[in-house]
């Protein structure tokens, strides 16, 4: 058997996002970079009571915030907005600074994924987003046509396929767009697809140690999709929570 390794304690980390900000996130083929951060629980359940939100601890939120500033776009499927009642993407004043001060936009923008454009426009995702950080709309070209008028009243429309979302294709729309570095906050159907597509890169995934929340797993694989393979680079610890950081590995 391969031999096997106990993690032991090392030193304490002050900043939580220092381990994550000090990768390269270059792809080999030149297009955008594509990370995933979710959270489950000891028996994989992604939700409790059909939120996120009830499943993260104290550590994991704060972290959940702090990822953003290493994002150009922050990507979510239609269904978890609307669980969530997701909101702009706001960032503590010294990252937005330091983000600044880069050469970058204080905040990125959301991304929003859906075929059905059946979402509240008035919903603090749409409506509270800063002025020169637009909600962005992924969708296809067979979307309501009144829907896809009343989208582009509030938010920038991003067409990625016909009949559904192509995950490669709304990536590669992102990419066209100057989004390098995509941030994937869920939900599992939607990271499901980028997996079986090939497009996520690396999985940031928080274990909290609970059990019994929803029978949702974190990602929802479609039918005979392959197998992704994924490298294990680093675990952090929180009191109970780990923090496991994954690149992917080669597929047979």
């Amino acid at each position: 058997m391969n031999p096997m390794r106990m993690l032991r304690p090392g030193g304490l980390i002050s900043d939580p996002l220092e381990p994550y900000a000090s990768v390269r996130r270059v792809r080999p083929d030149g297009g955008a970079w594509v990370m995933a951060h979710m959270v489950g629980g000891l028996d994989g359940s992604a939700a409790i009571g059909g939120r996120v939100g009830d499943l993260s601890t104290t550590p994991d939120t704060e972290l959940f915030t702090l990822m953003r500033a290493l994002a150009d776009v922050a990507l979510v499927g239609a269904e978890t907005v609307r669980r969530e009642r997701y909101g702009p993407v706001r960032l503590p004043a010294g990252r937005v600074a330091a983000r600044c001060a880069a050469g970058r936009p204080g905040t990125p923008p959301l991304a929003v994924v859906s075929r059905s454009l059946n979402l509240d426009w008035s919903a603090r995702a749409f409506a509270a987003a800063a002025p020169g950080s637009r909600t962005l709309v992924i969708t296809c070209a067979a979307a309501d046509p009144a829907r896809l008028a009343q989208a582009r009243t509030v938010a920038d429309v991003v067409l990625a396929g016909r009949d559904r979302v192509d995950p490669d294709l709304a990536v590669a729309r992102l990419a066209e767009r100057g989004y390098r570095v995509v941030l994937c906050e869920g939900g599992p159907t939607w990271l499901g697809e980028l997996v079986s597509a090939g497009r996520l890169d690396e999985l940031c995934l928080t274990i909290a140690p609970l059990m019994g929340g929803d029978p949702l797993p974190v990602s929802v694989t479609p039918p005979g999709a392959p197998l992704r393979h994924f490298a294990l680079r680093h675990v952090l610890q929180a009191g109970d929570t780990l923090f496991l950081r994954y690149e992917r590995g080669r597929d047979g």
